[in-house]
C-alpha cells in the first residue's frame, strides 16, 4: 500500500496552515495566507512561547500571605458559617452551624500543632479568635435549643 492510502484508512488527515513568517514580500505579492505558508516554512520549529504569570487586580492584592492572615480568613469563614456576615452582598446571613464547629476545631487544631512555634503576635490572634469564636457558637447553640433566647 502507498503512503497516501495508508493515511486515507485512519479517517483523517491534519495540514497545518498556520503563517509561520510575515515579511513585507508576502504582504506584497497578493498571496493568500495559506499560499504563502505552503511556501515559506521555518528553517528551525519555532518555539512555543514562554507563558507569562498571570496576574489580575486580586492575585496581586493577595500576594503574600502570613499565617496571621490564615488565621483571619478561618475566623471570618467560621463567623459566615453563623451568620455574622453575610456570604455575598446583597444576600441574607445563612447559618450552619455544624460548619462554624468544624472551623473552629480545624483553629483549635492548628492552636495545638503549632506550640512552641508562634511568635507572640500570632498566638495572641488564634488565641483571641478561637474565645470569641467559642463564645458567640455556645450563644448560638443555646437559642437553637431555646427558642424564646431568639431576637428573631
Amino acid at each position: 500500500m502507498a503512503t497516501e492510502e495508508k493515511e486515507n484508512e485512519r479517517g483523517f488527515r491534519v495540514q497545518d496552515r498556520r503563517r509561520f513568517t510575515s515579511t513585507p514580500d508576502d504582504l506584497d505579492s497578493g498571496q493568500s495566507p495559506e499560499q504563502s505558508a505552503e511556501h515559506t516554512r521555518p528553517e528551525e520549529p519555532a518555539s512555543p512561547p514562554h507563558p507569562e504569570p498571570r496576574h489580575s487586580a486580586s492575585s496581586a492584592h493577595h500576594a503574600e500571605i502570613s499565617f496571621s492572615s490564615f488565621l483571619l480568613g478561618l475566623s471570618t469563614q467560621a463567623l459566615m458559617y453563623m451568620g455574622e456576615i453575610p456570604p455575598v452582598p446583597g444576600q441574607a446571613p445563612q447559618q450552619d452551624l455544624s460548619a462554624a464547629q468544624q472551623m473552629i476545631d480545624v483553629l483549635a487544631l492548628l492552636k495545638q500543632k503549632t506550640v512552641g512555634n508562634l511568635d507572640s503576635a500570632e498566638e495572641a490572634i488564634l488565641e483571641n479568635a478561637l474565645f470569641d469564636l467559642r463564645m458567640r457558637y455556645v450563644e448560638l447553640a443555646k437559642k437553637e435549643r431555646d427558642p424564646s433566647q431568639r431576637k428573631d
